[in-house]
């Protein structure tokens, strides 16, 4: 799917139609130490493999595509609809 990498939207912050920087929401790097992490490092102390099972049989084709749009008034971001596609492109329009 073709994303335009500038868009005219509405910005919350500015209270008006702005100019926008459309890029691709990235997951960040998972914290060592969060409480799900803990959970699975316990499980898995004293045994040779993976205590839980693990889901082999994959339903989805495709993940979700965030769009992030910045405000070049105020730099404020915002997540735009997502979609369920195999590959967003963004192209100048």
């Amino acid at each position: 799917m073709k994303y335009p990498k500038t868009t005219r939207r509405y910005c919350p912050s500015c209270r008006q139609h702005t100019v926008q920087n459309v890029s691709l929401y990235k997951a960040g790097k998972e914290r060592t130490l969060n409480a799900g992490r803990r959970r699975v490092e316990r499980k898995k102390r004293g045994y040779g493999s993976f205590p839980k099972e693990i889901f082999h049989q994959n339903a989805k084709v495709n993940k979700r595509s965030t769009p992030v749009l910045e405000c070049t008034e105020c730099g404020k971001k915002q997540y735009a609809k997502s979609y369920r596609v195999k590959k967003l492109e963004l192209q100048e329009v």
